[in-house]
């Protein structure tokens, strides 16, 4: 979507009996977007140059600095960002790996390669095989991992996916779960087998696109899914992962000022976690959906420098969906996490897999090459930053 284009309005809708009152999940129900999104459409220079200057920058500066004017000034932003990054983080970035376990799924979702719909191979790995990738993993250097799955709850069970933390645990410092969505006892029967953090993409805040792209599955129910990052929380998982699937809905501003209130939300009312935020774009997939109005570069670039303005702790996470000259710029201005040598299919590290991917990648250099891009820049890779005590 270009920098002059109008809005599309996002539909938000009261609070439903699943998202408890005073959850993060009910901010962003009560976010005023209307508002807001004038903000963006009007922000003059001043409101620019406030939002720069500001020590604590509210969400309405936020959406000054996501303005078309702002993405004139695009280069303020980046040197801002920056210097933030550096104060907070230094200059570092921490490396992890997805590890997909299976891409069966009973949710039909367009977008997605995994979805039902789809005639691919399908595949779920045995807990042995799942220990075999990730000792592969960590024989590249890896020390936190991101365990994936597609929606299958009879295959991808409670069962199967404790006894897989419990499995790869010892030989990662930290171990993430980006899955269907459960209820706090499970995310809890998670933690207890060595599970510290939770991934979960809203993929659009606005709920009739959510609608629209999510045509059957439990995935359907949005206001359960926009809950589970409390719910995990509440559970006691020390991080917290969300974004929004960009190139879904049209008008990226409007997915970027929720995804925002979430982020902001999940910091204020979960303050013991660390929050982090990812900016994927759709990538081509089984299925062959195209987004009507992608984001360029440029615009994903503002978007990135606005959101480590914003909040100055969160951590902003790039996969390989994004091309190596893009990912490496984007590196020293606010990324503090970065996948790296992917496979999004079943298996690929430790042997072959004839399993169909989620979605192609884009940067295909190996770990060891990203770091050594990292190291060039100026930026020191990290491959463990905490040990569990």
């Amino acid at each position: 979507m270009s920098s002059t284009a109008g809005a599309v309005p996002i539909a938000l809708q009261s609070r439903p009996a699943d998202v408890p009152a005073g959850s993060a999940a009910s901010d962003v129900l009560a976010t005023p977007l209307g508002e807001l999104r004038a903000v963006v459409d009007q922000a003059g220079w001043a409101d620019v140059d406030r939002a720069l200057k500001r020590a604590r920058p509210s969400l309405a500066d936020f959406a000054a600095l996501l303005s078309p004017l702002a993405a004139e000034q695009v280069e303020r932003l980046a040197v801002r960002s920056q210097q933030i990054t550096k104060a907070r983080f230094g200059s570092t970035v921490r490396l992890f790996a997805p590890l997909y376990l299976s891409n069966e799924c009973v949710s039909t979702c367009t977008y997605c390669g995994f979805s039902a719909s789809n005639l691919i191979a399908r595949r779920t790995l045995s807990v042995q095989e799942v220990v075999e990738e990730a000792e592969e993993l960590a024989r590249r250097g890896f020390r936190h991992v991101l365990l994936v799955a597609g929606e299958h709850a009879r295959i991808v069970s409670k069962g199967y996916l404790e006894q897989v933390v419990r499995a790869v645990a010892p030989l990662f410092s930290q171990v993430s779960v980006e899955v269907q969505v459960w209820d706090t006892a499970t995310y809890r029967r998670l933690l207890e087998a060595g599970c510290d953090g939770v991934v979960v993409y809203q993929e659009s805040y606005d709920q009739a696109t959510y609608s629209e792209v999510h045509l059957k599955g439990k995935k359907r129910n949005y206001a359960w899914r926009l809950g589970a990052p409390d719910r995990a929380a509440e559970a006691g998982m020390r991080r917290l992962g969300i974004g929004t699937l960009l190139g879904l809905h049209p008008d990226w501003r409007s997915e970027a000022l929720l995804m925002a209130s979430h982020a902001s939300a999940l910091t204020r009312r979960w303050w013991r976690c660390e929050v982090q935020v990812a900016l994927p774009r759709l990538r081509p997939a089984a299925g062959g959906y195209e987004p009507a109005d992608p984001i360029d570069d440029r615009s994903l670039t503002q978007l990135l420098c606005a959101l480590r303005i914003f909040l100055p702790d969160v951590g902003i996470t790039m996969s390989t969906r994004e091309p190596p000259q893009l990912r490496d710029h984007l590196a020293v201005l606010g990324v503090t996490s970065m996948s790296a040598g992917s496979h999004t299919e079943p298996g690929g590290y430790a042997r072959e897999s004839a399993a169909e991917p989620q979605f192609e990648i884009s940067d295909t250099r190996s770990p060891a090459e990203v770091a050594a891009a990292l190291r060039d820049l100026g930026v020191e890779p990290v491959w463990k930053d905490w040990q569990r005590a």
